[in-house]
């Protein structure tokens, strides 16, 4: 059990900027260059988040919590992920599960109001969801989830991509339960890493988000009590709200990370071009270069139309919008645009910047790196083409 924070240091009027200042900022982008060289997890910047009640901003304020909705908590992810991806990535997986406890207690239901408490208690979050050889993602499953005599499960299989597996206390799991062959069932819950069953394979070696450290977890047997498991639901598409909440919390807070990732991009560029100039030009700064100008304004006009996007959709979550069956196509749809167009952003700058972007130490060589990531989180795009054709032209035949 970790030992309770200090008091929450964020709430409801808590700007982004005051949340985090400059000077903090800064201390988190030089810690992300170390953390990318070494391929290490950034432990000073999780001490900092947590003494500020990171872990806890979906938690309510009666329980201890900033009581935050899905749109500031978003805000705030965006504005970390200017300085350090990695990390707002990394404790985005956390708010994942306190932000789907909150979705669904805001609609009444309080199956993963333990979820909140135990966050109010700094505990950590972990995502065990995705699998190798795994597309249908949520759908379906490839890990065995056995029952135990006491309404409890054994999970056994492979993870990948566990964030933060160095510090989890705790992992979101599910797997496939085969006892009645006519009706598969997926089985969800959290793992306690005290109880064991599981091994982290330290095997996270990769192009960018680097720090991240999500390693891929091998669960053997890995015991889940019956007070923690919080769904049982058939194999496939469903409309359950457990659902709908993961798919809503993780969409839209991967897109806020990545609209991070841009906004810092268009920073970047529009630094090179005001500090640098051009022997072409007779020393005039890079900023009077038509082409130059063109590449900024067009990713910064790129940005602009991200912005709205992530706030849009963030609201409507928080103001209990019914999109039905549109909020599938309208989620996974948010996630490809965002990523895709911060990797556009991105390109822009680099070449407003040229060859000093290609140097591993350059901040804006990380942001190369560390964007193309966007591409394989879920949705794939793949897969959001494929859900908004089934919304809009139903099942293929």
């Amino acid at each position: 059990m970790q030992t309770p924070g200090p008091r929450i240091r964020i709430d409801r009027d808590t700007s982004p900027e005051d949340a985090l200042p400059a000077d903090l900022l800064d201390r988190f982008r030089a810690r992300a260059a170390v953390a990318d060289r070494e391929n290490a997890f950034p432990g000073e910047d999780l001490a900092e988040l947590r003494e500020r009640g990171w872990l806890r901003l979906f938690v309510p304020q009666d329980r201890g919590g900033a009581g935050l909705g899905l749109e500031q908590v978003a805000a705030l992810q965006t504005r970390l992920a200017t300085a350090a991806p990695a990390t707002a990535l990394a404790v985005g997986m956390h708010l994942v599960w306190t932000g789907c406890a909150a979705v669904l207690r805001a609609r009444g239901d309080e199956s993963l109001d333990y979820v909140l408490d135990e966050a109010a208690r700094d505990e950590i979050f972990a995502f065990g969801v995705s699998e190798p050889g795994n597309d249908l993602v949520l759908f379906d499953s490839v890990t065995r989830a056995e029952p135990d005599d006491d309404g409890g499960y054994r999970f056994s299989g492979t993870k990948i991509f566990t964030s933060l597996s160095p510090v989890w206390t705790r992992l979101g799991v599910f797997g496939r339960d085969d006892a009645d062959p006519g009706r598969p069932t997926l089985v969800h819950g959290f793992l306690r890493r005290e109880d064991g069953g599981h091994e982290s394979l330290g095997d996270w070696d990769t192009i960018g988000m680097r720090a991240t450290q999500s390693h891929t977890t091998r669960l053997d047997r890995a015991p889940v009590a019956a007070s923690r498991i919080v769904r049982r639901l058939p194999v496939g598409p469903s409309s359950d709200p457990f659902v709908f909440a993961v798919f809503a919390v993780f969409e839209t807070l991967v897109s806020a990370v990545y609209r991070g990732i841009a906004r810092r991009a268009v920073e970047l560029a529009v630094e090179a071009a005001t500090t640098r100039t051009s022997r072409r030009a007779g020393g005039a700064p890079l900023s009077s270069d038509a082409v130059i100008r063109w590449r900024i304004a067009d990713a910064a006009i790129a940005l602009d139309g991200m912005e709205p996007q992530v706030d849009t959709v963030a609201r409507d979550v928080d103001r209990l919008v019914d999109h039905g069956a549109a909020w599938f196509p309208r989620v996974v749809g948010l996630k490809t645009r965002t990523t895709e167009t911060a990797r556009a952003v991105v390109d822009q700058a680099v070449a407003v910047t040229g060859g000093a972007s290609y140097r591993t130490s350059s901040e804006l060589g990380r942001l190369q790196r560390d964007v193309l990531a966007g591409r394989f989180h879920p949705s794939s795009t793949d897969s959001a083409h494929a859900t908004t054709a089934a919304w809009l032209l139903g099942p293929a035949s």
